[in-house]
């Protein structure tokens, strides 16, 4: 198949970014985090002293977010305009602002529209991971998985990923996340058709081999 396109879902600090970029790696595939594009709409918000608990102010946002992000799993890059944000987006700050941005609506459908636009065009696949990837962004691919481990685990790895944060509020963070993401998707468990893959006693490598057996299992099927 010429566009090949691998739905992934998952909470927090499944690592669903980490997987998804070494699967398409091994794949020799594109691969596109949605979820940083959600949190470049969070940076940009706080950049322009947009006040993000106002639905009006975070629409009217829109109209000078220039998000560019990269789609090699080697080469991986968020900007707005000319900022380069790769690492600012993944800072606290950052973070405790997503939910509020990613509830409004007409911000979800503007940046569902530059999602498909960049499946549409990925060749010879791609990756696409986050939340609602399998049920509304690409809810027609052939492999959506949803990646999840238990909130112990994910709070560990995120801890590792942010060393200068303590555990306790490695794990608040988690939780209050879990929480405010309910409210957008339900996204802890695999709709019809998803496959579920629960990474909680999975090491790394063995998580992405899970992965790149789902999808080279249904490439070969489909010859």
């Amino acid at each position: 198949m010429n566009n090949f396109v691998v739905a992934l879902d998952g909470p927090a600090g499944s690592g669903k970014s980490s997987v998804s970029k070494a699967a398409a790696r091994a794949l020799g595939f594109k691969y596109l985090d949605t979820g940083a594009a959600y949190r470049a709409v969070a940076w940009h918000a706080l950049n322009r002293g947009v006040d993000y608990h106002s639905v009006e102010a975070v629409i009217e946002s829109l109209g000078s977010f220039d998000y560019q992000t990269g789609t090699d799993p080697d080469e991986f890059f968020v900007r707005v305009g000319d900022d380069d944000i790769t690492e600012a987006i993944r800072e606290p700050r950052v973070s405790s602002v997503v939910s509020y941005v990613a509830r409004v609506p007409e911000v979800r459908a503007h940046l569902n529209a530059k999602f498909r636009a960049l499946l549409a065009q990925s060749v010879p696949g791609i990756i696409a991971e986050g939340r609602d990837i399998t049920t509304v962004v690409a809810a027609d691919a052939p492999v959506r998985i949803l990646l999840t481990a238990s909130e112990e685990a994910r709070a560990a790895r995120r801890s590792l990923e942010l060393p200068t944060q303590n555990a306790a509020e490695t794990q608040s963070a988690i939780t209050k996340r879990d929480a405010a993401d309910a409210k957008v998707s339900e996204f802890m468990q695999a709709a019809e058709g998803v496959v579920t893959v629960d990474s909680t006693d999975l090491n790394f490598e063995q998580t992405v081999e899970r992965i790149v057996s789902l999808v080279n299992e249904e490439r070969g099927a489909r010859g």
